[in-house]
């Protein structure tokens, strides 16, 4: 070591002896070194004067480029001929970042990023290259791609190397040291070989390949370092098939996985028990089964070939049977693992809980009516005051106010029954005839003002789960008479005359119809905050008797209609605004129309009817309990409000005590039983109380 030490010392004592600073560095003397040899040894020499030397010894002609500067050291310790010399000046160029590039007989020495755009030779066999020589190499790859390989070969190449990738012709461009370029063509062949992978398809008998496929992929993500070795998984949901890509030995694993997993339930086989929370079981059962046909590709229950025989629907049985136990709401389905899964998914978007709707419905009703009657009337005998009647009678509104019925009742009945409603002032005379009354005759001044005003206000209202019909009845049933006939039961003799009669059985036939407030409505709530209501409100009532009616008169005012109203808003349905006015005047011809006499000979009567009907529509979606209970408690609050002011009512005469009273809400609600007795004015409560 010490021996080698000292050579090296001579070493650069000589090479101060023939190279200076900033003088031309110059081969050793010629009896120095063995025939055909040189000794290049040079300290901080510019390069320029390195080209000179070595183009002198090598006989190589060099183009420099402008931006080739600076200084080199170079060092040898033995002689070396004229190539060596010539691989040591490409080395040196290397490490001062220049290149040399062959171009006919010239060689150009330019900066080695501008050589591999200038034109690098290519490495293709034809001659030798140098290991610092820059080159051009096309590497086609034939196995695998070539786009995979960039980032597998980039970290093992220089900073200033190029490597590409074309995809078209699935090969690489490389630009780099022809022995740099040598060593990625080695490892680019060592890769690029013939591989056992492949796809293969595996179809499922009884498990999903989704849930098969899952597992596989979350095993293979557990194994970390050994995950390269994993094939890739994917499922094939249509045909409940595994799809496998990877090495022969990783699909092997895999396939023995998958063939374990494929394995029948062994408890409850395909029999399944799905028990909902929301949605009708019984419902949901034609709807099923309409899916399940249409995944095993058979014909829905109850749509079977009209000539298909016994043995046909027999050898066709459904390869999927679903029945519902209406006791648990539950669905007891009887199908492969593949149909199963798709009615669980159906069954779970189908069972949710629906939105409710509170729809409030506001009839109200004012109607105003007057009426006046003023007449005169009287009735006298003329000749013999036994056969002839002379006078006037007129009919009014009011049934009785004209004199003959009045008179005439007289015989028979009080007068407070003949003569009708207003004022009466009359004079009345009886005319008799053979010793019998006859007549009651006189005059009659009848008067009469009627004012009558009707304030109703209904409010009724239902609440209903969304697309579901509800209706609310509060009514009366009123018999109505439809027909009436008599029957013979018998006959009977008359012993005195000896004729025979019938005894007749009379029969009526009555309807009886409902005469109040109904509502019927189907809500079905839209994407955003709008309602779309089927609306059927009647509302009727029975009308005081009417004159010359048969039977019973109801008013009957009814909508019926379709809706769209924005939630927790108001909206008018429709109604009625109607004012009658009638006026009549009866008289005498000529007689009626002479000034003041006239009235004698006159009876006028007017009628004003006016009428204002709407109905408005209260709608409000609630979508979760909180909102439900909310609305209840209110409505329960108000209803218990309504009977705390009646209890303070001094005006009735029922005790405190005996009154019912609704508890508390939050008494209600933890107990429904509870009975919550009315606690006096000191507070002390009466009666029992469960807890």
């Amino acid at each position: 070591m010490i021996r080698y030490c000292v050579a090296a010392v001579l070493i650069l004592a000589c090479a101060s002896a023939f190279a200076q600073p900033g003088s031309t560095p110059a081969a050793a003397p010629a009896n120095a070194n063995p025939a055909a040899t040189h000794t290049l040894n040079m300290k901080d020499a510019d390069i320029q004067a390195l080209i000179a030397t070595v183009s002198e010894i090598t006989g190589k002609n060099f183009i420099v480029g402008p931006n080739v500067q600076g200084k080199v050291t170079v060092v040898s310790a033995k002689p070396m001929r004229p190539d060596e010399i010539y691989d040591v000046f490409l080395s040196v160029l290397r490490v001062h970042g220049y290149a040399a590039i062959p171009s006919g007989s010239m060689i150009k020495i330019v900066p080695e990023a501008m050589a591999q755009q200038d034109g690098s030779g290519g490495l293709n066999g034809s001659h030798p290259h140098d290991a610092d020589e820059l080159v051009t190499q096309i590497v086609p790859v034939k196995h695998v791609s070539a786009t995979e390989l960039v980032p597998i070969l980039r970290p093992l190449m220089p900073q200033g190397a190029q490597l590409i990738a074309h995809p078209a012709s699935n090969s690489l461009v490389i630009s780099d040291r022809a022995g740099n370029v040598e060593r990625m063509v080695s490892i680019i062949q060592r890769i690029d070989t013939v591989s056992d992978t492949g796809v293969e398809v595996i179809p499922l008998q009884h498990a999903s390949a989704a849930e098969i496929a899952r597992t596989l992929t979350q095993l293979a993500d557990t194994k970390g370092a050994d995950a390269a070795d994993q094939p890739r998984v994917f499922a094939d949901e249509r045909t409940n098939s595994i799809l496998l890509s990877g090495g022969k030995s990783g699909r092997l694993r895999m396939r023995a996985l998958i063939t374990h997993l494929d394995t029948p339930v062994a408890n409850g086989g395909d029999t399944q028990v799905v028990y909902l929370n929301y949605a009708n079981a019984k419902d949901l059962v034609p709807i099923l089964e309409g899916v399940a046909a249409t995944l095993t590709g058979e014909a829905p229950p109850g749509k079977a070939a009209a000539g298909a025989g016994a043995g046909a629907a027999t050898s066709g049985a459904s390869t999927a049977t679903i029945q519902a136990h209406e006791g648990d709401n539950a669905l007891v389905i009887t199908a492969p693992p593949a149909v199963f899964r798709s009615l669980a998914a159906v069954i779970r978007q189908l069972d949710i809980r629906r939105a409710q709707v509170l729809i409030e419905a506001v009839i109200a009703e004012v109607s105003d009516e007057t009426a006046n009657e003023l007449g005169v009337q009287w009735q006298v005998p003329l000749g013999d005051k036994s056969h002839v009647l002379g006078g006037t009678n007129f009919t009014g509104n009011t049934p009785g106010n004209n004199i003959l019925t009045a008179t005439g009742g007289l015989n028979s009945s009080p007068i407070a029954s003949t003569i009708g409603n207003g004022f009466n002032l009359g004079y009345l005379n009886t005319v008799t005839a053979g010793g019998k009354s006859l007549l009651s005759l006189g005059a009659l001044v009848s008067a009469l003002r009627s004012n009558g005003k009707n304030n109703i206000l209904s409010t009724p209202s239902i609440m209903t789960l969304d697309n579901q019909e509800a209706m609310i009845k509060v009514a009366q049933e009123v018999p109505f008479l439809t027909g009436s006939y008599t029957t013979n039961t018998g006959s009977s003799t008359n012993g005195t005359t000896g004729s025979t009669t019938g005894i007749g059985n009379p029969f009526q036939t009555i309807q009886r119809k409902d005469v109040g407030l109904t509502l019927t409505v189907t809500p079905h709530i839209n994407s955003g905050d709008t309602v779309r209501l089927d609306i059927h409100q009647e509302v009727s009532n029975l009308l005081p008797p009417v004159q010359g009616a048969v039977d019973l008169v109801t008013n009957k005012r009814e909508v019926k209609t379709t809706v769209m109203v924005k939630d927790d808003s108001l909206l008018v349905l429709g109604g009625l605004i109607s004012d009658n006015v009638k006026d009549s005047v009866q008289k005498v011809p000529a007689l009626g129309d002479i000034p003041l006499i006239g009235n004698l000979f006159r009876y006028r009567s007017n009628d004003h009817q006016k009428q204002d009907l709407m109905v408005f529509l209260h709608p409000k979606i609630l979508r979760d309990a909180a909102t439900e209970a909310s609305v209840s408690q209110e409505k329960y609050n108000y209803l218990r409000t309504e009977q705390l002011e009646m209890r303070e009512n001094r005006e009735t005469i029922t005790p405190r005590n005996a009154q019912p009273m609704l508890p508390e809400v939050h008494d209600f609600l933890a107990s429904p039983a509870l009975d919550v007795a009315p606690k006096d004015a000191g507070g002390a409560a009466h009666g029992n109380q469960h807890p």
